[in-house]
């Protein structure tokens, strides 16, 4: 549910990027020399940006996402040193690598599209991949104690925030 909320405030970001770059790349102001420069493009523009804000929401004191601060969640580190780049690991390999992967999938059906031989199984694997990654992740929270592999890689944790017992007035 955190993720969904997340993608909320994401999409607005999508929304803009694709609102300026579109015409720009339709009327020849952005013309990307080869797939790997289009996809280099969609990376620096689209997805660094919000792996960057994930990281940095998560490496503040409150340690959440919009979605996660919803739902009273907080990524979790034994240690406070580093943080940033910690979370910035975290957010590369749950938001980054999946999403560059599909976008390198795409861009290349799209390039073998243009020619007569027919898309390469490499690029369906490709978008295979692309779609696993994010299917281990979710299936991960309901088995392994409920952690993903990118916070077993960074050593992270999600917990749920602990209820401040002070504000109680008791019943």
């Amino acid at each position: 549910m955190a993720w969904l909320i997340d993608w909320a405030c994401i999409l607005p970001w999508i929304a803009v990027t694709a609102a300026i770059g579109i015409p720009l790349y339709l009327n020849g102001t952005i013309q990307p020399n080869g797939m790997l420069m289009a996809n280099l493009i969609g990376a620096l523009v689209m997805v660094a940006p919000v792996v960057v804000v994930a990281a940095w929401c998560e490496s503040r004191r409150v340690s959440a996402t919009p979605g996660k601060r919803a739902l009273r969640l907080r990524v979790s580190a034994g240690s406070q040193q580093s943080r940033f780049r910690i979370t910035l690991v975290r957010n590369l390999l749950k938001i980054g690598l999946p999403w560059i992967l599909g976008h390198a999938g795409v861009y290349a059906i799209v390039a073998s599209s243009q020619d007569s031989t027919g898309t390469p199984i490499g690029v369906w694997i490709l978008i295979a991949v692309a779609y696993v990654i994010p299917i281990i992740y979710v299936a991960s929270l309901f088995v392994s104690g409920g952690r993903a592999p990118y916070d077993r890689i960074t050593g992270l944790s999600v917990e749920l925030e602990p209820r401040d017992l002070s504000l109680d007035t008791g019943s």
